[in-house]
């Protein structure tokens, strides 16, 4: 294995001579595929981009998007908060909308990946270059650039934020990310284990802004959203489809119906929370803020009713910190099962092969390789957990050696 990681850092450096070259062609190839419109309906941001003015017809959630969807018309899902940021994009044509949140994606992309490998110490732009152009083809980077998902851009949002050194700018980060989609409310987590209270505080402030000023605009849409609509996975979509790689998805998957709250998803939230806690004090202990910052994101997408195989762009600083942040033959292991999670298309496949997307019972060996997220994220917080609690014995031998001599 060592000698597989010391072939990989050789080969990594004669590329990465020509990483902006391969920076560019990935770029280009995307944006024709865009231009094309190749498998690129962004039919996602369509329903950000067309719903939203309903937030002032009183209309916002009984809207629906009926086109590219012969299964399930697409709703709208977030809180009006988000409708308010969104509105913006309606006053522009689609192509200027479209055109403009590819661009956006991207440069979240890029930065996302060259924020990762500054948490690990490896501060090459050319490596943030060549992994960019890899991560536009993966798996979760593809689906949510071609649906025209939000994800990258919170992801940018909340790395930039939750690093930062002013405990408003990374609070309010964080609340302003939880007010747009509920799910980046689990980074506050973060906030409490490194003691950081007063960011805490101010994305909790922030947070509540947002939710006032939902109701600043739409009292009877807000009390909708949050008093009837929240707890209703289902109005969100398909809990059995191959597509949601929530512990949710795959323990329903495997039993043949939605387990929805009950004590088989509590087991399996329960396994999630303690893997996470055994994870977050080895990477408090070590210092490692972006094991933390991963660890408390993976516990989100876990243990959340849906969370769609593009919600997993958590993937990317994952596998920074696996090939970079530490060296261990248990996080090789898991950065390669990464690379053949994402970069396989599994899902893509598992997608085409269901019945449909409301059919829960399936073949068993369709249901386990249905697990592949969920797994490998699991896979992920052992590793944190083992390698930096290694690494902190490590440092505490080495210190009681120095006092000895």
């Amino acid at each position: 294995m060592e000698v597989l990681a010391v072939n990989l850092r050789a080969v990594e450096a004669r590329v990465l001579a020509f990483a902006p070259w391969l920076f560019g062609l990935s770029l280009v190839g995307h944006l024709a595929m865009v231009a094309f419109q190749t498998k690129m309906t962004m039919v996602d941001l369509m329903v950000y981009r067309n719903a939203s003015p309903e937030l002032f017809t009183g209309e916002l959630y009984q809207w629906r998007l009926k086109e590219f969807s012969d299964q399930f018309a697409l709703p709208f899902t977030y809180p009006p908060f988000s409708a308010l940021v969104f509105v913006p994009l309606s006053w522009v044509s689609w192509d200027v909308a479209r055109w403009f949140w590819q661009v956006l994606s991207l440069a979240c992309l890029w930065f996302v990946v060259r924020k990762s490998l500054q948490l690990v110490g490896s501060g090459d732009p050319r490596r943030a270059l060549l992994w960019t152009a890899l991560f536009v083809w993966v798996e979760p980077v593809r689906t949510t650039l071609n649906y025209g998902q939000i994800n990258l851009v919170l992801a940018a949002l909340l790395l930039g934020a939750m690093v930062g050194a002013k405990p408003w700018l990374a609070g309010s980060g964080v609340g302003l990310a939880a007010g747009v989609k509920l799910t980046p409310a689990i980074s506050g987590l973060y906030f409490l284990v490194t003691r950081n209270f007063k960011a805490a505080a101010w994305s909790f402030a922030a947070f509540a802004g947002t939710v006032g000023l939902g109701y600043l605009v739409s009292a009877s849409q807000s009390n909708q959203f949050w008093f009837h609509l929240l707890g209703d996975a289902t109005r969100v979509g398909p809990v059995g489809s191959a597509i949601n790689q929530s512990l949710r998805g795959a323990l329903s998957r495997t039993v043949g119906y939605d387990v929805q709250t009950g004590p088989i998803y509590l087991l399996g939230v329960a396994v999630a929370v303690a893997l996470t806690a055994w994870a977050l004090h080895s990477a408090v202990r070590a210092k490692d803020t972006l094991a933390m910052l991963v660890t408390v994101q993976f516990l989100g997408l876990l243990v959340s009713p849906i969370s769609w195989s593009h919600h997993w762009v958590w993937a990317v600083p994952a596998l920074m910190w696996l090939v970079y942040g530490v060296r261990h033959r248990l996080a090789a292991v898991t950065a390669w099962a990464w690379l053949l999670a994402i970069g396989s298309y599994l899902i893509s496949y598992l997608l085409i092969v269901q019945p449909s997307i409301w059919v829960i019972p399936r073949p068993w060996h369709q249901s386990l390789l249905g697990w592949v997220y969920p797994a490998v994220g699991l896979l992920t917080l052992v590793t944190v957990a083992v390698v930096l609690r290694q690494r902190s014995r490590e440092r505490v031998d080495h210190a009681v050696d120095l006092l000895r001599q």
